[in-house]
């Protein structure tokens, strides 16, 4: 709109002391989220044909709006999958956002590609995955298995010779994977086939092997992919990686390991070989703004042959023709994954590992777990709860003896507005229950006790 003057120098100053201020509470304030009516009321109009200017603009944000945003980053912060950017990451990500570089492209942003390409070879190595495997950094897992699976539906049809250039596809998975499967499925108008329920819900390799001799010859040759969990987002188990695999390879299948929430534990000392088998399958994602701590919105997606993802997602067009020219280890991130125009988005994760180093990222993933087990050891010990499976990752899964659906509902509420804590329940074998996600190295086994203290 106009050149850097003084007065953005003041509004520099005062939004960067706003977020050193924000970084430097320890813990940040849980807050709680509002009514539309509320906001209404105290936001009021923001955009106008004149503008409120930098002072009401920002006052509306830190007065109202921030207060109105639960802290993901706040240590009983135990809903969905939490977050727990190291400060390096946060302040690295306000950098991105000043430099405002494009990242879709070698060309425009060979430096950052090279950076977020040294972080994926990291997530790559810890998976197992040969050297010249590679991938890129999307929004989330949403994005991330969409585009996994775009790129196994055009290997199948590619080696279908055109006979599937028109097919609907199909694609495997457990009742336990994650609804952003089914979303992915939709998007692409292809169908899904749930491996029949076993224990927990897992996906093994005997159910999936059911599965597919259950099926017609057709639909058998419809199927492209087999998505198996590396961590399910609800209780944190993970499925038979390396038997699923193996049949996957039997049939000529692309296995795709969701693993945004879970993968993370690749890093740790003591849960890799939950994972055994991971480095036969051809994609995975984790998500850094998950149990990588890294800023939001971040995922990294890794194809164990890139190639394939290239020819899948490349678009063509006469002003993008300058991008594709000879291959010389030049990386146009925008070829692997369904976008063109994308951020930087892994240069926090980058930098914050180069920052700490990858030994201290699986020590803060190994005292999450530890956490964990001590807390599986509270719940245990408590007589009013019941602890419903053995914790394999950072989710804690229990009931409240003799509590009713309203009654959990009612406690989480109430937790949230005294600023205890934000804790939501969630569905297991069709029970209502309790379900505690610790990825934030700050979380203490202090915070589960006050959890365990207000349920009696």
């Amino acid at each position: 709109m106009h050149k850097f003057d003084r007065d953005d120098e003041f509004l520099a100053e005062e939004l960067l002391g706003y977020a050193m201020a924000r970084m430097r509470r320890d813990p940040p304030p849980l807050d709680h989220s509002e009514t539309l009516e509320a906001l209404q009321e105290r936001a009021g109009v923001s955009i106008t044909p004149e503008g409120i200017g930098s002072n009401a603009a920002f006052f509306t944000f830190s007065s109202v709006l921030a207060k109105a945003c639960i802290s993901v980053d706040h240590p009983r912060f135990f809903a969905f999958v939490p977050g727990a950017p190291t400060d390096a990451s946060v302040l690295f990500d306000l950098v991105v956002s000043a430099s405002n570089i494009y990242g879709g492209s070698w060309l425009e942003g060979s430096g950052v590609v090279y950076a977020e390409n040294e972080a994926l070879r990291w997530i790559a190595d810890i998976a197992g995955f040969p050297g010249e495997a590679g991938g890129v950094f999307v929004s989330g897992g949403t994005a991330g298995n969409l585009s996994a699976l775009i790129a196994a539906r055009h290997r199948w049809r590619e080696r279908a010779n055109g006979k599937h250039d028109t097919t609907r596809g199909l694609m495997i998975a457990a009742y336990s994977a994650h609804s952003s499967v089914v979303q992915a499925a939709r998007v692409m108008d292809c169908d899904v086939v749930r491996v029949p329920y076993e224990k927990y819900g897992i996906l093994t390799a005997d159910g999936l092997r059911e599965t597919l001799a259950g099926l017609s010859d057709r639909d058998r040759d419809r199927v492209f992919a087999v998505v198996s969990s590396g961590g399910s987002t609800n209780a944190g188990l993970v499925d038979e990686l390396g038997q699923i695999a193996d049949v996957c390879e039997e049939h000529g299948i692309w296995q795709h390991v969701d693993g945004a929430y879970g993968c993370a534990a690749l890093a740790s000392h003591k849960k890799r070989p939950f994972f055994s088998g991971i480095e036969q399958a051809d994609s995975f994602i984790v998500d850094p703004h998950k149990w990588l701590f890294g800023p939001f919105d971040c995922c990294a997606l890794i194809y164990r042959d890139p190639s394939v993802a290239k020819r899948a997602h490349t678009q063509s067009a006469a002003y993008l023709d300058v991008l594709h020219g000879e291959d010389d280890g030049e990386w146009n991130p925008s070829d692997y994954a369904h976008h063109l125009s994308r951020r930087a988005r892994g240069l926090p994760v980058w930098f914050s590992l180069a920052t700490y180093g990858t030994n201290a990222y699986a020590d803060a993933i190994d005292v999450t777990l530890d956490v964990t087990l001590a807390g599986a050891d509270r719940i245990r010990e408590a007589e009013h709860l019941d602890l419903i499976l053995e914790p394999e990752l950072s989710i804690l899964l229990f009931r409240r003896k003799g509590w009713d659906e309203k009654q959990y509902d009612d406690w989480c509420e109430q937790m949230l507005k005294r600023g205890k804590a934000f804790i939501t329940p969630t569905k297991w074998e069709g029970e209502t229950v309790l379900r505690l996600c610790i990825v934030n190295p700050r979380t203490t086994v202090e915070d589960i006790e006050l959890v365990i203290r207000e349920l009696a």
